[in-house]
């Protein structure tokens, strides 16, 4: 429903009710953005601001949009992922809220790219992107003319993205690496992504992980937290990497390392958080066990060459939902999670809330920072203010309850003096 409608474009206006009742349940454990959300009402940091986001379309998603409405933007959002949105959430957001959304869970290529032209269709003050989709499309021949005051971007990806651009001088505006403060890297990526990836891959699987050999590719943030659950739930871990440090501190964190090329004939379950292009390609397949299971938690799905394993195979049928089997020519098989999309989105429901809620935040504090000095800023990716980050991490202890020590005058001039030695 919604085909047409120059404000939304959503599966089912139906759902709204159920997406309604599921946002409320993930903003209980959203406090730090629900405190942004009291301080915003008032404070109308955002009035006549427009804001284009490209993201997650979640229930912790809802509850960030909820936010920056009460800071007074105008607000348009799109799905940064064909398979992550939660039908139900878009047409809470689009039929109760009136925010215009343009997402639908399973939507092709074409229509994920002309959701994000919708969203685009209001030439935005501010945007907020996961994956640098939305920038990109701004940048391109047909993304208009716009220059925003700012942007921010949520993901490894994106930011990855977005320094190549910048590199490059075709970056138009500053954006505000989200993903690297702190308060979202050290969190989201280890424990989010570590917990939300287990629940999709066995989710969709229903296999059990202990006592099975588990290969995760990539040991940055990502890698870790997917490495540590793995571990937690009886898995003998093995991690790839191309990075000399991450390899070693895989070492020392007790997993095996070794090539993807080694990994493949023993893994029963592989995992791809890289960010990268085919790290799992056609000479691994062709190395891997009958029955193997291959996911992505990376972000894009061409982490995995999926292509290859079309070409290697003789048939493909959808075994239940988001797993597909390639019968290799040969007989052995090899099964695919979610098309190679991020598996802790389409196949679960993404971070848990209380995760998201700092993320969320990073990106509500942002914004604001972004519309009050965002034309003082240099087309470039720049870090999340220092006391953005701290303003977070205290609002988060003040939500749980934790108090910590503070400063006394004398300590606060040993560490700011050089005379004082031993």
């Amino acid at each position: 429903m919604g085909r047409g409608n120059p404000n939304f474009d959503i599966r089912d206006a139906r759902l709204a009710r159920k997406g309604r009742d599921r946002t409320e349940w993930a903003k209980k454990s959203m406090p730090v953005l629900s405190q942004i959300e009291s301080a915003f009402r008032k404070e109308k940091p955002l009035k006549g601001k427009t804001l284009s986001a490209c993201l997650h379309v979640t229930t912790e998603t809802a509850v960030l949009m909820q936010t920056l409405e009460a800071g007074g933007a105008r607000v348009s959002l799109c799905a940064s992922n064909p398979l992550s949105t939660q039908d139900d959430v878009a047409a809470y957001l689009a039929r109760e809220l009136g925010i215009r959304v343009f997402a639908i869970k399973g939507e092709d290529r074409a229509t994920y790219y002309r959701h994000i032209r919708s969203a685009l269709a209001h030439p935005p003050d501010i945007t907020m992107d996961d994956g640098a989709d939305l920038v990109s499309m701004l940048h391109s021949p047909n993304g208009g003319s716009a220059t925003p005051i700012g942007g921010t971007e949520e993901t490894t990806t994106g930011v990855i993205r977005l320094r190549s651009m910048a590199a490059r001088s075709v970056l138009r505006y500053p954006i505000i690496a989200v993903n690297d403060a702190d308060t979202k890297h050290l969190f989201d990526n280890r424990y989010g992504t570590g917990q939300s990836t287990l629940d999709g891959i066995i989710r969709a699987t229903n296999r059990l992980l202990a006592g099975s050999t588990f290969v995760v590719a990539g040991y940055g943030l990502c890698g870790r937290g997917v490495a540590m659950r793995a571990r937690g739930l009886g898995a003998n871990v093995i991690v790839t990497e191309v990075d000399p440090l991450n390899s070693l501190e895989a070492v020392m964190d007790g997993f095996r390392v070794m090539p993807m090329a080694r990994a493949a004939r023993e893994g029963d379950f592989f995992c791809t958080v890289t960010g990268n292009a085919h790290v799992i390609r056609r000479e691994h397949f062709l190395q891997m066990k009958d029955g193997a299971i291959v996911a992505n938690s990376g972000h894009f799905n061409i982490e995995i060459d999926i292509p290859a394993l079309e070409k290697l195979s003789s048939a493909k049928r959808t075994i239940r939902d988001f797993l597909d089997e390639y019968r290799l020519r040969g007989g052995r098989r090899i099964y695919l999670l979610a098309e190679g999309r991020l598996v802790n989105l389409a196949a679960a429901e993404g971070h848990p809330s209380s995760v998201m809620d700092m993320s969320f935040a990073n990106q509500a504090l942002s914004s604001r920072y972004l519309a009050r000095e965002g034309r003082g800023l240099k087309a470039d990716v720049h870090h999340v203010p220092r006391d953005i980050d701290r303003e977070i991490a205290r609002l988060k202890l003040r939500a749980l309850g934790v108090r910590i020590d503070t400063l006394s005058a004398e300590q606060k001039k040993y560490l700011s003096s050089w005379e004082t030695g031993t």
